[in-house]
């Protein structure tokens, strides 16, 4: 089929390599999560899809559009900046924010916690569990649906648990837990 006669949703699937929610489950964010997705939004919105905008019209008004570089690119651009806006606005609506301080001084693992655990030949590994959205494996954050976290969920220091992995079972001992300290108030 020619590309002519296809619609430009067919050909844009919303951010496809992204995580998506499991079904039926919640889209659990910190509220430094949640500020840091709110502030792309609106730098999308408020600055770049205005700039492109921008451009794009300055390319259209020089006449000839199947070859204009500017104009091809731009309207390419603000596809995906489009895509990009209504993937965070779906993901902001459905956020639950769940701030990790309220278990500060908790040993039980809930959303939000850095825990240290210890591997098999005495390595010890730190992660802190996060949304699906804001967790990075480069800080040693790990997503509250990845295995590691299903596992390490509801445990408390001192339990040992069996993390299953790619490449076998692991026997892991629960070391500590930190949650963030309640910012100021009364």
């Amino acid at each position: 089929m020619s590309k002519a006669f296809t619609k430009e949703t067919d050909l844009d699937e919303d951010e496809p390599d992204l995580p998506q929610l499991p079904s039926g489950s919640r889209n659990y964010m910190t509220p430094g999560g949640y500020a840091r997705l709110k502030a792309q939004l609106l730098e999308l919105i408020d600055h770049e899809r205005p700039k492109v905008v921008e451009v794009v019209h300055w390319a259209a008004s020089n006449g000839d559009r199947s070859e204009n570089g500017d104009y091809l690119y731009g309207k390419k651009r603000l596809r995906e900046i489009d895509r990009r806006v209504r993937f965070l606005t779906r993901r902001l609506e459905t956020a639950q924010v769940v701030d990790p301080a309220v278990h500060h001084g908790s040993e039980q693992i809930f959303f939000g916690a850095t825990v240290t655990y210890s591997l098999p030949q005495g390595f010890t590994q730190t992660v802190t569990i996060l949304g699906i959205d804001e967790a990075d494996a480069l800080q040693h954050q790990v997503s509250w649906v990845s295995p590691v976290a299903r596992t390490l969920l509801k445990a408390r220091v001192g339990d040992q648990l069996r993390l299953v992995t790619p490449q076998g079972v692991l026997d892991i001992e629960v070391l500590q837990v930190k949650y963030p300290a309640p910012s100021g108030g009364a």
